[in-house]
């Protein structure tokens, strides 16, 4: 019996015996979420890249591939993954990385992993094998319900595959840094983004703003020379680090928020440090504030809040509204008609 198989009659098992299954890959993103309840399903074995094709751009590799292995093939052939998505450890897997949804600094200007992923192959909650989209781009007529499978958790499903949209490397890079404060790092960062510019990334933090310019040598020079930046540097760590959490910020002691946020919105006025990311959609914050506060001012800016890590015993997610809760418990049913997979990994009702 092959892995794919013995996924498929787990699950089937499951079903029967009526026993909820945790879903683990990498389990680098544990601390993400509500612990998973369950008896454990290990999926990490089930690794390789069933197909990729560097000159029509599309990847298709086994959910249980770390992500890791993955990327240094397509750096191979001087590809990447435009979302530029964190493994936040090496044990990373694909399936993990989707299940999450998590992008990294490109995502306001070159798109989220749900933007890429074209088709998935999985174990769906009465353990039969299925797919869904395919290898183009546009290919779904009706809801596409692969896409549904990016930051689902692994509540919807026990992926088999997936497969991506990839674009090559960029050919120049440059780091631009800016010293300013939070009000004037949003505003400058938001105007540039209407210009015709070859923005990658743009964070901030404790009074330096850090832009990142991708692209063709001469466009990236071009455009360095018409910011102006106090400093101009070939810095891939920092964004690696920024990517990965591993600035020093990240290792502050206390709660980590993440606020989703209109990129135009002002600063929010919250106790404890804050790095601003993705232009100003993006923002954390290490406070101890209740949560309570910290949401009431989210939602007062436009955005949402989510507690992304630390020991809180508040909702982890922004509560939703009843009819959006409704939509998800609808889908929920619809695939996971049992409740088995990763059961209160999203909410504490189900």
């Amino acid at each position: 019996m092959d892995r794919q198989e013995f996924i498929a009659e787990s699950v089937k098992a499951a079903v029967r015996d009526g026993r909820p299954l945790s879903i683990r890959g990498g389990n680098t993103k544990s601390f993400y979420g509500y612990p998973s309840q369950g008896e454990p399903l290990e999926v990490a074995q089930h690794q390789g890249i069933v197909e990729y094709d560097p000159g029509e751009l599309i990847l298709t590799c086994r959910a249980g591939s770390r992500l890791s292995d993955v990327q240094a093939a397509l750096r191979e052939n001087g590809q990447h993954f435009p979302f530029e998505p964190p493994g936040y450890g090496a044990e990373a897997t694909i399936g993990g990385t989707v299940a999450c949804g998590f992008s990294g600094p490109r995502r306001p200007w070159s798109g989220s992993l749900r933007d890429y992923l074209l088709g998935v192959k999985l174990v769906n909650g009465s353990g039969e094998v299925v797919r869904y989209g395919g290898q183009v781009m546009k290919n779904v007529a009706g809801y596409d319900i692969s896409r549904l499978m990016a930051g689902s958790m692994g509540t919807l499903g026990i992926l088999l595959e997936t497969s991506f949209k990839v674009l090559p490397l960029p050919a120049s890079e440059l780091t631009l840094d800016f010293e300013c404060g939070q009000g004037e790092a949003i505003r400058r960062v938001n105007q540039w983004s209407g210009q015709p510019l070859p923005l990658s990334g743009a964070w901030w933090w404790k009074g330096q703003l850090r832009v990142r310019l991708s692209g063709a040598e001469s466009e990236t020079r071009r455009a360095a020379q018409h910011l102006q930046a106090d400093r101009v540097s070939d810095d891939p760590k920092s964004w690696r680090d920024l990517r990965e959490q591993q600035l020093e910020f990240f290792t502050q002691p206390g709660e980590l928020w993440r606020l989703s946020l209109p990129p135009a919105a002002e600063p929010i006025d919250l106790a404890g440090d804050c790095l601003v990311d993705w232009g100003g959609a993006q923002r954390w914050y290490c406070t101890e504030m209740p949560a309570d506060e910290i949401r009431t001012n989210a939602a007062r800016a436009g955005g949402h809040a989510t507690l992304f890590r630390g020991p809180s015993e508040s909702e982890r997610f922004h509560p939703l509204p009843d009819a959006l809760q409704r939509l998800h418990l609808n889908v929920k049913q619809a695939l996971d008609p049992n409740g088995i997979f990763n059961p209160f990994r999203m909410s504490r009702d189900w």
